[in-house]
C-alpha cells in the first residue's frame, strides 16, 4: 500500500434522503404510542423545551425528531389542523 500522503484523499458519504416533516411526526407518533407513552403529549414537551428525552429513541424516533427544526413541526401541525378543521368545514358549508 503505497498511498501519497500529500495529496488530499476524498470521501463521499451516501446521500441521505431527506424526509418530509409530516413523515417525521407520523413515525414519531407511532413509536411513542408503540411505547405506551401519550404522543400529544410527548412531542409537545418537545417542542416547548427542545429536550429530546422527551421522544422515545423507539425505532430511532428521537433521532428522527432532531432532524427538523421545533418551528417546522410547529407549522406542519398547525397547517394540517387549518386544513383540515376551517378550510375542509367551509368546502362542506358552501
Amino acid at each position: 500500500m503505497n498511498k501519497d500522503i500529500k495529496n488530499t484523499q476524498y470521501f463521499k458519504a451516501s446521500v441521505d434522503t431527506t424526509m418530509e416533516v409530516s413523515q417525521i411526526l407520523e413515525k414519531v407518533y407511532q413509536a411513542l404510542v408503540e411505547k405506551g407513552y401519550n404522543p400529544v403529549n410527548q412531542i409537545v414537551g418537545y417542542i416547548m423545551s427542545g429536550d429530546p428525552t422527551y421522544i422515545t429513541s423507539h425505532n430511532g424516533a428521537r433521532s428522527l425528531i432532531m432532524r427538523a427544526e421545533r418551528d417546522e413541526l410547529i407549522e406542519e401541525t398547525l397547517t394540517y389542523y387549518i386544513n383540515n378543521k376551517f378550510i375542509h368545514k367551509d368546502k362542506k358549508d358552501s
